[in-house]
């Protein structure tokens, strides 16, 4: 990929990169009777809350309408937790009332991290629910801190922006002069990250997001969280429930990340799943008109690696001037194959390249940045690394990147020349990491549900099953599949369990494995 970080490459956001690339990303779900409900706040849930965060918890919070029917609101939270009296940030968040009979509220977050709710539930509640849970329950999306509407990360324009994800360092590859360029592209990033974000990066944490939603909850008038987590949506979902198993609901993690490895290990394991999802997209491209390359799986895997080489050697030239490197050519690989609905635009993409068109190429690297017609669309990648920056520790040691080196190239040959985990944004990120990577176990929690697919890329099916073992009240349900993610994907096995346990709080016996 573009990787100016090693930890670029943990998960791209659900709404960003795992639907269809079509003209229109989002369907557009109308409220059916939203606009004539009250817009008043529920009293409060503050019973047990700290005398210094009652003035937090008891806020109430001012609806006003928005997007179709929906209502949209700002509420106050504290910077830092730890010193909750010292500053506030401010939260966006949106409500899509029940359209029958309402169970509560529903927390969703798409995952990232730096991915917006707010947009996910006014743009897509359909692709983010499903039917069952828009008819059950006050569907509720929020910017996490740091994103999109509420208090934001802030760093480049979009013309720096451009220069630093797609501009190709003049040194060749892996050399030493090339890395001091990669870093010295990625320090500048940081930097100005630093400067434009008001002093609030060591607070943008997974850990201060995840107390950020339980004061969502109190102010909701809610005593329990429901909760439907996509991707890092899962690492939040477990953090809240190892802070506060006591008011843990119904919890969905969906596309789980194993919140005990580490960065290296992220980043590995992830080249690994995108390398097996490349397969699967070259055995079926193969049997398909169009597709670039002919003979076996193998043949066309290197042919792949071969046309990459090539890219690398001779960029190709944009009609926008933006020169197509590797880099970027293994971003729009990874951007397809996050769902299989995006495979046709993958051979597009890749059969352009071999004639030197590399316009369909730009369009998959332009979806996985969000970047609409030369803009882009929110602040979700510097959010994403502001996030990793603070969660992952950098604490690998030569050796351990050594056999991490070793272990990429013997397990993902075709990506491993572009996956760079030998170069890291995060060694000169402006603020110091505060996160462990530890088990989670949640003791005291109610019954949650982790969804995990089997050849999901981003969020490799391994993950879902430790996952589901750390957790104390754990359970796994299997998507038999490839693409990111497993819940309101097309399996109706899946999809009843979900939902019969969020509408209907049927919670199954044991693990679920959904076939087809």
């Amino acid at each position: 990929m573009n990787t100016k970080t090693r930890l670029l490459t943990v998960l791209a956001g659900l709404a960003a990169a795992s639907v269809a690339l079509t003209g229109c990303l989002f369907t557009f779900i109308p409220d059916t009777g939203a606009s004539s409900r009250p817009q008043v706040s529920a009293t409060p849930e503050a019973e047990g809350v700290a005398a210094d965060l009652l003035p937090f918890y008891t806020q109430r919070v001012d609806w006003s309408s928005c997007a179709g029917g929906d209502q949209c609101a700002r509420i106050d939270a504290p910077l830092d937790w730890n010193d909750p009296s010292a500053a506030k940030i401010s939260l966006s968040i949106i409500r899509h009332h029940a359209t029958g009979t309402s169970h509560g509220s529903l927390l969703v977050n798409p995952g990232g991290p730096g991915a917006s709710g707010v947009e996910l539930i006014r743009d897509s509640l359909d692709y983010a629910v499903g039917g069952d849970l828009a008819k059950s329950f006050d569907v509720i999306g929020f910017d996490p801190r740091g994103v999109g509407g509420s208090t934001a990360v802030k760093c480049l324009d979009t013309k720096q922006m451009d220069a630093y994800l797609f501009d190709i360092p003049k040194s060749p590859r892996n050399t030493a002069a090339w890395r001091a360029e990669v870093m010295a592209s990625g320090k500048t990033f940081a930097e100005a990250c630093a400067n434009n974000s008001d002093g609030i990066l060591p607070d943008i944490t997974t850990e201060f997001a995840a107390r950020d939603m339980d004061l969502i909850r109190a102010v909701l008038g809610d005593k329990k969280l429901n909760y439907l987590g996509y991707s890092y949506g899962t690492f939040l979902g477990a953090t809240y429930a190892k802070l506060y198993p006591q008011n843990v609901g119904k919890f969905v993690l969906d596309g789980a990340i194993d919140p005990a490895v580490s960065g290296l290990d992220v980043s590995v394991t992830q080249a690994i799943g995108f390398e097996s999802a490349l397969k699967a997209y070259m055995a079926s491209c193969l049997k398909t008109r169009g597709c670039p390359f002919a003979g076996s799986v193998d043949d066309g895997m290197a042919d792949l690696g071969t046309l990459l080489a090539k890219v690398d050697r001779r960029p190709l030239r944009a009609g926008d001037g933006r020169l197509l490197g590797a880099d970027t050519m293994m971003t729009s690989i990874v951007a397809a194959l996050y769902s299989q609905g995006n495979w046709t635009y993958l051979t597009q993409s890749l059969a352009g390249i071999a004639k030197g068109d590399p316009g369909v190429a730009f369009q998959l690297a332009d979806f996985y940045y969000n970047r609409v017609n030369g803009k882009y669309q929110d602040n979700s990648y510097e959010a994403f690394n502001a996030y990793n920056c603070m969660d992952y520790p950098d604490d690998a040691t030569a050796a351990q990147l050594s056999q991490a080196q070793a272990t990429l190239k013997a397990d993902a040959p075709v990506i491993a020349p572009y996956w760079n985990i030998d170069v890291n944004i995060c060694d000169v990120w402006p603020a110091k990491a505060t996160g462990v990577r530890e088990p989670i176990h949640a003791a005291g929690a109610g019954p949650i549900l982790v969804v995990g697919t089997t050849n999901d890329p981003a969020t490799p099916y391994a993950w879902a099953q430790s996952l589901a073992k750390q957790l104390d009240s754990g359970i796994l349900i299997t998507r038999v599949g490839e693409g990111h993610t497993g819940f309101n994907k097309g399996n109706s096995c899946v999809d009843d369990v979900v939902n019969r346990y969020f509408v209907d709080s049927a919670v199954p016996g044991g693990d679920v494995r959904c076939a087809g």
